[in-house]
Order: C-alpha cells, then sequence, then structure tokens
C-alpha cells in the first residue's frame, strides 16, 4: 500500500520535501518554527513499531532538524514530541522555542490558536529550511 499522509497534516502544513525515510513538513502557524517529521511508512502509528534501523534514520533526521532550527532560526531550546492523540499516523514534532514565544515556558499545543499565517513569512522559513536540507527551492 502507498504512503498517505494524514488529511490533517496535508491541511496544517507545507510540505518542504522528503529525507530517507521522513517526508518534512513546515507547520503553518508564525508564532514558531515548527517542524513535522512523517515516516513514509503506510499504517504506522506509533514509534516503537519501527525497525530499530529504521528507529535510528528517525533520530538522526530529528537531530539534523534539531540543528538547523539553533543554526539557522537561533531557537534557544528544541521540543521534540509524538503524541498522535489527534492524528494517528506517526510524525515527530520538532519546535524550536525561544523565552518570549507565546507559549513559554508551557508546552505549544493549546496555547491559543495559531497567528494568521503570513505567506511571505511561511515562505522564507520554508526556503530557509530547503535551502539547509538540499531541497529544490
Amino acid at each position: 500500500m502507498a504512503f498517505t499522509l494524514h488529511e490533517k497534516l496535508a491541511a496544517d502544513c507545507e510540505s518542504l520535501g522528503d529525507l530517507d525515510l521522513c517526508t518534512v513538513l513546515l507547520m503553518r502557524d508564525d508564532r514558531f518554527p515548527w517542524v513535522i517529521l512523517v515516516p513514509r511508512i503506510d499504517a504506522l502509528r506509533d514509534f516503537h513499531n519501527l525497525p530499530r534501523e529504521q528507529a535510528l534514520v528517525l533520530f538522526d533526521e530529528i537531530d539534523r532538524l534539531s540543528q538547523i532550527l539553533v543554526d539557522d532560526f537561533k531557537a534557544e531550546k528544541i521540543n521534540v514530541a509524538a503524541l498522535g492523540n489527534q492524528v494517528p499516523q506517526l510524525h515527530v514534532h520538532v519546535i524550536g522555542r525561544y523565552a518570549r514565544d507565546a507559549a513559554w515556558p508551557g508546552p505549544v499545543w493549546n496555547a491559543g490558536v495559531a497567528e494568521d499565517v503570513d505567506p511571505t513569512v511561511v515562505s522564507r522559513g520554508a526556503e530557509v529550511l530547503r535551502r539547509a536540507l538540499g531541497f529544490s527551492i
């Protein structure tokens, strides 16, 4: 069966490209540099269902995105989470945080509503991420 991205992720995010294991998404929320990694494995729900080799690739991809958020977005702290309560498809949030951000020091979930996305801001963030990941711009 072919991999299909969950409709909520498709609606809430801009797709940036594919790494070895994961599709890289940028959340449409001006408040945070918020990347989501989705392993391209159909019907995968939880991290513990990944074979060890793929789990190691996922960790490497999380590490790579975390470093980009620190280097290129000057994130002060990186939050990494895989909840899956609203979207059952395994996906990992990698979020750059700042002491001045809208949700600090709490989690980003349920911290108000996503601010209207300025398309030029999303495009700049997407461009920075695509360039850092070696994706076509």
